[in-house]
């Protein structure tokens, strides 16, 4: 009998999408149910039935029926679920899972899941049921111990994803309403989802307003209009107050030095670090480590 993903602790779910770089599993009829997991790791495919309001990028959707979504880790986006039943399944996947090979084509590139393309496809009934029968399958496969399993996995998502970019894309959607409300929430979202900063073999990537408008495919200038406007603040304030947060508490709760600090937030050379984290602060970054016993 399957498992219900309610019925798995959180902690065990993440530990467990973590060590294998790929999830599957079946959305219970709640409309309420919640998953946590990585999102600045793991790609996102949804086959859902029911009624819901996707908020992608600077974009939003209400959707009806069957709809089959694709989502980038480097695309925040927000999903509101309108009808009272909601059925369907989710697969979250890595790059590095995906992609076991440099030979293999980055997801970054695909149409479905590049910055800027629209990664929602209503499905019909006859095609709901053939890509039911593809997720259910992926589910009993993820639990065997069969040696080429993660191979026949990445055939599934590869059959999905062909069986899409037959399919032309969503095309109601609404762009223009509460725009720059909305560019900054993902904005804020999207800068959020850099942190926290797990180690120093994984630097922080997005550290200027250009890097973040070219993620989420804007013109940094419309971008730095929507943030000013809503927030009062600059892009790059809001940045830079957010890399300086992320520094005091590794500085605080970590054994790091400086110069390791200095790398994970994105900076080339300490000093470089130094006078930022002054400017912003104003104090040094040594001032804030804990006085030794």
């Amino acid at each position: 009998m399957e498992k219900k993903e309610s019925t798995r602790s959180v902690s065990a779910f993440n530990t467990d999408l973590k060590l294998k770089g790929f999830n599957v599993f079946q959305i219970d009829d709640d409309s309420n149910a919640v998953r946590v997991y990585n999102r600045k790791d793991f790609y996102k495919i949804c086959l859902t039935t029911g009624q819901s309001n996707i908020n992608y990028a600077d974009r939003s959707f209400d959707m009806k029926g069957t709809i089959l979504f694709f989502a980038n880790p480097n695309v925040p986006y927000s999903w509101e679920t309108i009808s009272r039943s909601y059925v369907g399944y989710t697969c979250l996947f890595s790059e590095d899972f995906y992609k076991p090979s440099d030979r293999t084509e980055s997801l970054q590139h695909s149409p479905l899941f590049k910055i800027g393309g629209t990664p929602i496809f209503h499905i019909t009934e006859e095609k709901r049921e053939f890509l039911n029968g593809i997720f259910r399958n992926m589910i009993a496969e993820q639990s065997t111990n069969y040696a080429f399993k993660d191979d026949l996995i990445r055939n599934y998502i590869n059959l999905i994803i062909h069986e899409a970019l037959k399919l032309q894309p969503a095309e109601d959607f609404d762009q223009v309403k509460n725009a720059a409300h909305r560019i900054t929430n993902v904005f804020l979202e999207l800068l959020e989802r850099q942190f926290p900063i797990e180690g120093t073999e994984r630097p922080l990537q997005l550290r200027t307003a250009q890097d973040y408008a070219t993620n989420l495919n804007l013109h940094v200038n419309y971008l730095n209009r929507a943030v000013k406007e809503t927030t009062g603040k600059s892009t790059t304030t809001h940045i830079s107050e957010r890399i300086a947060s992320e520094a005091k508490a590794l500085l605080l709760h970590t054994d790091w030095n400086v110069a390791d600090i200095a790398y994970a937030l994105g900076f080339e050379y300490p000093t470089y670090f130094n006078n930022f984290f002054k400017r912003i602060t104003g104090t040094n970054p040594m001032s804030l480590r804990p006085a030794e016993v």
